[in-house]
Parts: C-alpha cells; sequence; structure tokens
C-alpha cells in the first residue's frame, strides 16, 4: 500500500499528473482544484494517495491533503461512485464546500460536477448527512484560533439560517456566507444575520 507519493512534477493533464520519484514515473489522477493548487512541472510535490484495483487495471489516486483522500475515500463508498465520479466532484466543491452542500441538502451544488445527475447528487447526500455536522466546516485550518463551540452559538447559526432561507437565499448561500464571518460563533442571531447580509451583497 502506498500512502504517499513525494517527487517532482514532469507533467500536468486535465485529470493526472506525473510524478518522477527515484526515476520511476507515476501517473496520479487528481482533481481539477488539486491540479490547479499543483501549478507548474518541475516543482514538487507530495501527494497522499490510493490505489484503486479492478480486476483488469490498477489506477493510482492522489490529493496535496489527508482530509481530501478521505472525502475522497467517502465518495466512492457511496453505491454508484466510482474514482472518477469523485474526483468530478472534487472538481468543483473543495472538501469544505462539498460538506457545506450535503449537510445543507444542496444537491443543486454537487449536481454542477461533470457526470452527476440530480438523482445521483441526492443519494450522495443521503448516505453522508449523517457523516457531515456543522462542525466539520465551520472548524478553522488552525482549530486554536476558533472559540469553543457551544449550544447557543449552533442556535444562532442554524436560526440565521433558516432567516436567510426566508429571505430567498439557499442554505448553501447562507451557509457560505456564515462561514465567512470569523466571529459568527460568538455572535447572536441579530448580529449574524446582519453581517451575513454583508456578505450576501
Amino acid at each position: 500500500m502506498i500512502g504517499y507519493i513525494k517527487g517532482t512534477v514532469e507533467g500536468i493533464q486535465t485529470d493526472s499528473v506525473l510524478v518522477e520519484n527515484q526515476g520511476i514515473g507515476y501517473r496520479i489522477f487528481t482533481s481539477g482544484l488539486a491540479i490547479n493548487e499543483i501549478g507548474t512541472i518541475h516543482q514538487q510535490v507530495q501527494l497522499f494517495t490510493y490505489l484503486h484495483v479492478r480486476e483488469n487495471e490498477m489506477s493510482l489516486f492522489g490529493f496535496p491533503t489527508t482530509e481530501e483522500l478521505d472525502t475522497f475515500k467517502m465518495l466512492i463508498k457511496v453505491n454508484g461512485i466510482g474514482p472518477k465520479a469523485a474526483l468530478a466532484i472534487l472538481s468543483v466543491l473543495s472538501v469544505r464546500e462539498l460538506a457545506l452542500a450535503v449537510v445543507s441538502g444542496d444537491s443543486k451544488a454537487i449536481a454542477k460536477a461533470n457526470g452527476i445527475g440530480a438523482k445521483t447528487a441526492e443519494k450522495i447526500i443521503m448516505e453522508l448527512k449523517d457523516k457531515l455536522t456543522l462542525d466539520d466546516f465551520f472548524v478553522s485550518e488552525d482549530s486554536s484560533d476558533m472559540p469553543n463551540h457551544s449550544p447557543g452559538s449552533e442556535d444562532s447559526i442554524q436560526d440565521t439560517v433558516l432567516a436567510l432561507v426566508s429571505l430567498g437565499y439557499s442554505d448553501f448561500e447562507a451557509l457560505r456566507a456564515i462561514k465567512q464571518i470569523p466571529e459568527a460563533e460568538t455572535m447572536d442571531s441579530g448580529e449574524l444575520l446582519k453581517a451575513a447580509l454583508k456578505k450576501m451583497m
């Protein structure tokens, strides 16, 4: 089992990169967002990998972070979602945006991925909604910078989402706006609603 590959990028295609490590070139399939992050050839990269084995084929998939790899593995466990479909989803939605779409039930956001229809998007939401919570995308990259999450703050967030939805915004748009407010967890519903509306403008 290959945990990760570290080496030099020697080629980039629309759905994969060629990484050279000790004289061996590894073709690693990855998402469009990951390819954009990798940038250009002839630079060092480390990709956390998953080896997908079928009867007559072995394919290597890789991502810059373990979080992306774990999300990829979660997606391919959904009935009817293969590695290529999972890559398509992660090419249009970041890990946190996908969590946001699942928790808010926004199948349209997931269906923007190439080859993913409305029914498949709804299936993804149904199968992943119990595995993802609001905390999955309200936690910052450095959790030490965030205040402790309390029941009151969660109620304020939920109340604000309901208020924004009543004004015509989608759950996805509401939660995305709240995510952009650093002090969200310290605000009451009224303060949070005003701040979120400013983000909508």
